[in-house]
């Protein structure tokens, strides 16, 4: 098993981010947060999980041991599989995730694209203590602002930074004050691959 990748990061996307470990490249899917704290050229780690499928062997990266642990506890509910357990954690950190499931907070999970109603009491129902109790007391609102958060994640994942100030105010004029992992999971969406 794969449990970290440590390395010259030689490209980031919104999605992937490719490290160079002693010559070999790791391409590496992991969230918008976490890819927005690696700098191309520059040595980056990444704690990783490898899903092996019948169709493929994918590396998923995470900023820290919690997020990958967090990860592999959503992946064995039944009906999430590893795109969804990441999109929870872009839009959840783990300790907001464990306070949602400890106050069985099913519209926090349905913020999650791909989670709808049945899918959220599921999730809450088979996750039950498994995630344990969280660490600090959280609130799962947003902060008043997260653009200047959004717009320096956006700049590093490679947008231009006037491109990405006018998609993170776009975004916050929609949708009013969200999380900063939903704000970027936003405004991603709405900036496509356009550079």
């Amino acid at each position: 098993m794969i449990s970290l990748v440590r390395g010259t990061v030689l490209k980031t996307t919104a999605s992937t981010a490719i490290i160079d470990v002693g010559g070999i490249g790791f391409s590496v899917i992991a969230t918008p947060t976490t890819l927005s704290e690696l700098r191309v050229g520059q040595e980056g780690t990444i704690y990783t999980s490898f899903v092996v499928r019948e169709e493929s062997m994918t590396l998923y990266g995470f900023a820290d041991e919690d997020e990958r642990n967090t990860f592999e506890i959503l992946t064995t509910v039944s009906g999430i599989g590893p795109k969804i357990g990441l999109a929870v954690l872009s839009v959840h950190t783990p300790d907001i995730l464990r306070s949602i499931v400890e106050r069985k907070d099913i519209p926090g999970l349905t913020q999650v694209p791909g989670i709808g109603q049945k899918g959220a009491q599921r999730i809450l129902l088979e996750l039950g203590n498994k995630l344990g109790p969280a660490t600090s007391q959280v609130e799962a609102v947003a902060p008043a602002s997260a653009s200047a958060d959004v717009v320096a994640a956006l700049v590093g994942l490679g947008w231009n930074e006037d491109v990405a100030a006018r998609t993170v105010s776009d975004v916050e004029a929609e949708h009013g004050a969200m999380p900063v992992s939903q704000t970027l999971r936003v405004a991603l969406q709405k900036l496509g691959g356009k550079r």
